[in-house]
């Protein structure tokens, strides 16, 4: 295939730029290197990178992706800490449990931001907040029958994400 590169050529050539890449944004070399290799495991779990002709492009992408990842996790995190700084110290759960809750929040978070914004929100309201639908609606200014179709779409949304988990 003219202009394509096998996985190693393109590691070699890239890798040191898009580490740089990321380390200009992270400001934190380790992070840098340890997402810049993450997003080599990714492209060989595509397996796409051979008919990628343009490599720089498609790498930044990866490596965008999984910068907006790690803050969101980070985030998520000191979130978590924040709430267990105002617990009382008998009622904070051992560090193993806050890793599977911290990891929980992660995978939550990622399947609500699969929803357009105004379903997330009004399942959120609707779950969360306890909030009805006849009050979700007025909150967001929409019909009632829209609150409920877009309650409905993120239910069937977790269902589905949930189903394929357990495949």
């Amino acid at each position: 295939m003219p202009g394509a590169s096998s996985l190693e050529d393109i590691y070699v050539s890239h890798h040191g730029w898009l580490q740089s890449w990321l380390r200009q944004r992270l400001k934190n070399a380790e992070d840098a290197a340890d997402l810049a290799q993450d997003t080599f495991v990714r492209v060989m779990q595509r397996r796409q990178m051979y008919t990628v002709h343009e490599p720089r492009p498609y790498l930044r992408t990866i490596a965008r992706g999984l910068v907006i990842d790690l803050w969101r996790h980070r985030d998520i995190e000191r979130a978590w800490l924040e709430t267990l700084a105002h617990l009382p110290e008998d009622q904070v759960p051992p560090p193993e449990v806050g890793l599977l809750a911290i990891e929980a929040l992660v995978a939550i978070d990622r399947l609500l931001d699969d929803l357009p914004g105004r379903v997330r929100t009004a399942f959120l309201l609707a779950k969360l907040d306890g909030m009805k639908c006849p009050l979700i609606a007025e909150r967001l200014g929409v019909s009632l029958a829209t609150v409920e179709r877009d309650i409905a779409k993120a239910l069937r949304h977790c269902y589905r994400v949930q189903f394929e988990a357990d495949q």
